[in-house]
């Protein structure tokens, strides 16, 4: 589902006036104290998934929608405490007169329901719908107007049609107010994934008699709004999924992250040389950077690109104790995760992933977008991706058993002389290789933090 064309789906259809009127009346019945509680149960019912599902937490109710649940309550909807349908309840009503032209969209009203209908051809102006039901191939022809401009055969209406009262079997109609336009591959979706649930409904109660589709739908018509709120959390989960997190300079945003701690520097580099699929990037020497003692291992780096080498997907920084991966997508990294556990094995110690991108208040205008969404992604942005990540992954590292500290942890050996100068050292090559700074050219933790949180002392 397109969300851009969801978006402009929605369409409203003029009714004749003494439709309008009976519809209103009908209304105006539910909205009677001792209506309102069946009135509330229709209404949930109808959108029962963005009441108690996912939907609900992320999608509203599309205006149609709404519509179409309230006419399923007008129409369809039979009290579960015993009392009369609103359309039997206001034919018989006593106390108000009801002219005739309205009385007589009663009966069709009570026998209308939610249908999937097929344009068969494109409208022309001046011309009236022919709708074909997916469900059985019943035809319909429904007064065409300014609504249907940008109607094309082959799309299917997600609507009600109401039959002439003066005509009932012509096929002659009108479309009860609303409706929403689907593309045939959604309506199929929609229409494959009802006749499921009506078979494990008639599976469940051991009788195959739902009756055939105009006599299902007047009965379970609701289904097919489910189903279609499903179809829309489904197209919204797709385009998020979807979307692609740049930084400034356009190359792809390595948002999902890992941390490893190793011990075995040389055999990790060169087995790091031997995957195909990463490229090794000019080393840094051991004395290229201030601060960096001359005993220290030069920091190796290797990139996964596509398109020609021009785009880099994924980064592997190597230290004297510290593996860094770095990936445009949660999928990618979790493929180079089990390639690396097949080929060290214990010789690393996982500390920690990131999974989340950037943190995003979309737009409307952003979530409609036919074209896949591109998000720039800000150094403060990304700054605030890289911040918890390395908190969580440090601070949990002062409590882990490492290899450099005789399988003491930092914290342990931070008490001890012996041991202390090398968790200060541990944390000073942490520092120095800050995935913030090559990012963002800023640090992206506080270390004096983990310092305090080993017992040393702050550096300046």
């Amino acid at each position: 589902m397109n969300l851009g064309n969801e978006q402009a789906a929605g369409f409203w259809a003029p009714c004749p006036p003494a439709l309008d009127a009976v519809l209103a009346r009908l209304d105006r019945l539910s909205l009677k104290p001792e209506l309102a509680l069946q009135r509330e149960v229709a209404i949930a019912r109808a959108l029962k998934p963005y009441l108690t599902g996912d939907a609900g937490r992320v999608l509203a109710p599309l205006p149609q929608e709404a519509e179409l649940a309230t006419l399923f309550l007008l129409c369809d909807f039979y009290p579960e405490d015993g009392q009369l349908t609103l359309i039997e309840q206001l034919r018989d009503v006593i106390t108000e007169h009801i002219p005739n032209e309205e009385r007589v969209w009663l009966d069709p009203l009570k026998h209308s329901y939610i249908d999937l209908l097929e344009l068969t051809t494109t409208p022309k102006p001046g011309e009236s719908l022919r709708l074909r039901s997916i469900g059985d191939g019943t035809l319909f022809f429904v007064p065409g107007g300014d609504f249907t401009r940008d109607f094309v055969g082959g799309q299917v209406l997600l609507t009600r049609v109401v039959r002439d009262p003066e005509s009932h079997e012509s096929g002659n109609g009108v479309c009860a107010g609303c409706g929403i336009v689907l593309s045939p591959a959604d309506a199929q979706a929609i229409f494959e994934a009802t006749a499921e649930q009506r078979r494990e409904m008639e599976m469940a109660s051991g009788s195959f008699a739902l009756g055939e589709w105009q006599e299902f739908t007047k009965r379970f018509g609701h289904m097919v709004l489910w189903n279609f709120a499903e179809l829309r959390m489904a197209a919204l989960i797709d385009a998020v999924t979807h979307i692609e997190y740049r930084t400034s300079e356009g190359q792809p945003c390595l948002f999902a992250l890992a941390l490893y701690d190793h011990h075995e520097y040389q055999h990790v580099a060169d087995g790091l040389s031997d995957v195909k699929e990463f490229e090794p990037e000019a080393t840094s020497q051991a004395g290229d950077r201030p601060g960096m003692p001359a005993s220290a291992k030069p920091v190796r780096q290797w990139s996964q690109r596509e398109n020609e080498g021009n785009v880099t997907v994924a980064r592997l920084t190597l230290t004297s104790a510290q593996l860094t991966v770095e990936c445009d997508a949660p999928e990618r990294l979790d493929v180079i995760k089990h390639r690396l556990a097949s080929i060290f094995g214990f010789s690393l110690h996982f500390r920690g992933e990131s999974l989340a991108p950037p943190a995003r208040r979309l737009s409307v205008s952003e979530l409609t977008s036919s074209a896949p969404l591109v998000l720039v992604v800000t150094p403060e942005e990304d700054q605030a991706l890289l911040k918890p990540f390395l908190e969580n992954a440090y601070l949990e590292w002062s409590d882990q058993a490492h290899h450099a500290l005789g399988g003491q942890t930092p914290r342990h050996a931070a008490v001890s002389p012996a041991t202390r100068g090398t968790v200060g050292a541990l944390i000073d090559e942490m520092e120095r290789n800050d995935p913030g700074l090559r990012r963002t050219g800023k640090k992206a933790f506080d270390y004096n933090t983990l310092r305090a949180h080993v017992g040393l002392d702050e550096r300046p």
